[in-house]
């Protein structure tokens, strides 16, 4: 699957699926506010339906707005409803370390068959449990991991090693990118998807001396375009 866009903007998602090198989209309420996503909730499902029709079959996360276990279960099926290639994201736990969550993705996924984007997570033991609790994608903060001092990369490996040995089927995203490298380091690590915002993969594309060679290719090419 490799590569999520990060993003809520209609036009940017249009570009880069056009190019035929994403496979998904995730998004979240910070994503949607940052993006201008007017409306409420409205906004948000209009937006989320338009999203999910332009990208089918790949596809798109959506994440609960409250922490109340009703109300995650409610909007979870509610979400998943929109389109039928809709995941719906729920964090690892609340706020403060409640721990309803893993019931909420348990019940949502075997219970309502909506499958669940379990974030929020900085370690291999949280995304294994996610996984044995039935997510069908952990999504860990590699850059928030590596900003505490530890290698994401390490902690990649050791979740994939996890779900490979326990025959889980969860797919491992990897997310909160820092750096272009971190791209093809983390699915070298073992990683299934990693998100990336715009920036990251017109940084993959773009090389300074593959502009320095283009730009001769073109130079010299003109003077058989004077020739004619």
């Amino acid at each position: 699957m490799a590569i999520f866009l990060d993003t809520g903007k209609i036009d940017v998602i249009k570009k880069y699926h056009l190019m035929g090198i994403i496979r998904g989209v995730t998004t979240n309420p910070t994503i949607m506010v940052k993006d201008g996503i007017t409306g409420g909730m409205e906004g948000v499902k209009k937006q989320s339906i338009e999203i999910a029709k332009l990208i089918h079959p790949y596809p798109l996360s959506v994440e609960v707005t409250n922490n109340d276990p009703k109300d995650m279960i409610r909007q979870g099926i509610e979400f998943s409803k929109w389109a039928d290639n809709i995941n719906v994201k729920i964090t690892i736990h609340g706020p403060n370390g409640e721990l309803d969550n893993l019931q909420v993705i348990h019940e949502l996924e075997k219970k309502h068959n909506v499958r669940i984007n379990a974030t929020a997570m900085m370690s291999a033991q949280q995304c294994f449990l996610a996984a044995m609790a039935g997510a069908t994608y952990v999504s860990i903060f590699g850059g928030r991991v590596n900003n505490m001092g530890y290698d994401s990369r390490e902690e990649i490996a050791r979740l994939r090693h996890l779900l490979d040995d326990f025959e889980l089927p969860s797919k491992i995203i990897v997310g909160s990118t820092r750096e272009v490298v971190n791209i093809i380091e983390w699915l070298e690590a073992g990683a299934h998807i990693v998100t990336v915002t715009p920036k990251f993969i017109d940084g993959m594309i773009v090389h300074p001396y593959s502009k320095e060679t283009v730009q001769m290719f073109l130079k010299d090419g003109a003077t058989f375009e004077k020739s004619k």
